[in-house]
Order: C-alpha cells, then structure tokens, then sequence
C-alpha cells in the first residue's frame, strides 16, 4: 500500500454522543506486511506533530488483528492514548464488518467495550482502554466467572436495530460451502485437507441443527467470541470490560454461553478446563438471577445446562468450519489447519453425551 496520510487529526477524535451517527471515516488502509516501524508511521501521521510527540506500540496480536496503543502527547504535555485495530488480511470472508459496526454504537451507549472514534480501509480507532486481557485460568475463578455472567446477561439485553433472525447456522453453512471447496497450494496441507469427509460434517451440522431448534433457546444479540482476549481487567477499580464484537449477532443465548465455556480450553484447546457442572451452575445462577442467585429454581439451572451444552457442540463446528476459511485465506502464522482438526475432534468426544442429555430432556 501507499503511505497513508493524514487519516485524523486530534480535532476529528472527538468524544462521542449517547448514539454514535457521526463516525469519521478514511477511505485508505494500512498495510500490514510492512515491518512494525514502516507501519507504525502509517497507522496515524499526526498533522503537524513529529516522531517526538507520539509513540505506536503493540498492544496484542491475536489470530485475526492486530491491536495497537497510539500515545499522543500534547501540547500541554499530557499523553493521550487511542487503540487502533488492525483487521487481519482477508476477514472479510468470516466477518460481516458491516454488522459490526452498526452494532457497536448501540453497545458502545450501553457501556460495553471502547468508543468508536474513527473508521479507515482496513481498521478502526477506539478510546484506550486501561486495563488488562484475561487469560483462560481468570475466566474460571468464582468472583470473575458471576461478573462475565452478569454482563453477559446485561450484554444480551442490549436492543441492536435490525433484523433479530439468528445468524449461527446462516453462518455456519455459509461456511461449510466455503470451507468445502478449497485448495491449497500446499501438497501436504492438501493431502490433510483431503482426509476430511465434508459428507459427514454437513451431515453433523444439519442434524445438530435440527437437535438445538427443539430447544426453543431464546434470541439474544450475542458476542459470539467471548474468548479471554476479548475481557480486559481494571484491576484498581475492579472493572470489566467487554471488547472485539466483530463475530456479534443475533443468535441463540445457549450459543453465546456454550461457546464461552469452550473458551476456557484456551487455544491449545485443553478441554480438561472446560467448567465442570458445580462451575457451569455458578455462572448459571449469576447469569439468571444476579441479584438474588441462590434462589434460582434448580429445574432453570438444569434447563440452561442442558442448553448451553448442546450449543456448545455448535461452537466447534463453527470454528472449525472458520479455521479452514483461514487455513486458505490468512496470512498469520497459525495452524488453521490443524485447528480444524482440534475443533471437530473434540465435537465427536462430547456430541454422544450432550446429544443424549437433550434428547433425555426433550422426552420429557
């Protein structure tokens, strides 16, 4: 890409109002080949300021951005920070960037996650938000579980203009005809490629499907990829925050719980940490009645329980149908392919049991 110039200055990050309408844009990208110092330049030429006056660092990279602190000093000699997000090459094919946009205003003015401050070809610009990631042992401890519970359930409340229709399994078969009819350059990733039975995993889709909408699991607009890169920690006012609503839509609540819990194996995929029913319960309780938790009727906590686990099975088929989209199209230097396997493994290890648990249920 060529520089890219100018894209704000300290005039255009304003604060914004209630609901952002009026959000800058810049039609020019950063190119993120480029070596981290070339880059850091063109993420933000400030106007009139030199290379003394503001400083770009790596905040995290994870396996489809890049986060980056911009510190800007002014000229009062104070130093203001901003995040500038860096969609990785090629998202496009597994992120509606669209959908994300429009909803992170209205989540934005219900208090979650940073304030959208400008929007550019291939990226974003947020208020910094100071505080720490969590890591996948944070999620599981007792005080921070019944909080990621409680906004989880404020999350979920959180009205989104639109189309209220869940998006899982529109998404998950879209990603199925995508992932279905690659080729890799690669003879040993396509001969990996090729052990994969697309007969069988359309076949599990389609019956899972058939399995979770006997459920009646109620629509909730839902993060979707509440991983413990996506909380950070204000560990001095003991604040969270919920970040990174790219994967955000309308889906099932079961879903967006499922898909948490999944997210405590960490991505070495150690499922040996997934929450045990005693931990699921205590998320349950928290999650359904934070003012009150130990007066939840036990046939609601089961009821959720038996939810959340069969849309769990749900998580692994989407993102393992999602890491063989990347396995073709990114260009990070992670396993996709491998992760595919991880992901649909593990689907069959536990669809025998939690399949039988919600046939049981739906019995009754």
């Amino acid at each position: 890409m060529g520089a890219t110039e100018n894209i704000w200055t300290a005039m255009d990050i304003a604060p914004s109002v209630a609901i952002q309408d009026s959000i800058p844009h810049h039609p020019l990208s950063v190119d993120t080949a480029l070596s981290f110092p070339v880059m850091s330049h063109r993420v933000m030429k400030w106007e009139k300021l030199d290379d003394s006056r503001f400083s770009v660092e790596t905040v995290s990279g994870g396996i489809t951005n890049l986060l980056l602190k911009v510190s800007v000093k002014e000229g009062n000699g104070d130093n203001v920070a901003v995040t500038v997000r860096l969609y990785g090459p090629n998202t496009e094919y597994v992120i509606d960037r669209k959908r994300e946009l429009q909803a992170i205003k209205y989540l934005s003015a219900a208090g979650f996650g940073a304030k959208l401050l400008g929007v550019f070809g291939n990226g974003m610009v947020q208020s910094f938000i100071n505080a720490r990631t969590l890591n996948p042992a944070d999620m599981k401890k007792p005080k921070l579980a019944a909080e990621i519970a409680k906004q989880l359930r404020r999350f979920h409340q959180v009205e989104i203009p639109g189309s209220k229709e869940p998006q899982l399994w529109v998404d998950i078969f879209k990603f199925f005809e995508k992932a279905s009819s690659l080729r890799f350059e690669a003879p040993d990733m396509q001969r990996r490629y090729e052990t994969i039975s697309f007969k069988e995993v359309h076949e599990e889709v389609t019956q899972l499907k058939e399995l979770t909408d006997r459920l009646n699991a109620p629509v909730v607009f839902s993060h979707n990829d509440l991983l413990s890169g996506n909380l950070m920690l204000d560990d001095k006012h003991d604040n969270l925050y919920f970040i990174d609503f790219e994967y955000g839509s309308y889906s099932y609540r079961g879903y967006d719980i499922g898909n948490h819990f999944n997210e405590y194996a960490g991505y070495e995929c150690d499922y040996s940490l997934y929450p045990s029913k005693d931990e699921q319960y205590h998320f349950f309780r928290h999650y359904l009645k934070p003012e009150k938790p130990y007066e939840v009727p036990e046939k609601d906590l089961k009821a959720l329980y038996i939810e959340t686990n069969t849309f769990m099975l749900a998580s692994h088929l989407y993102w393992a149908l999602w890491a063989l989209i990347q396995a073709k199209v990114s260009a990070i230097d992670f396993d996709y392919l491998g992760y595919f396997f991880l992901r649909y493994n593990q689907y069959e290890k536990e669809k025998q049991m939690c399949v039988s648990l919600a046939q049981s249920h739906l019995s009754v």
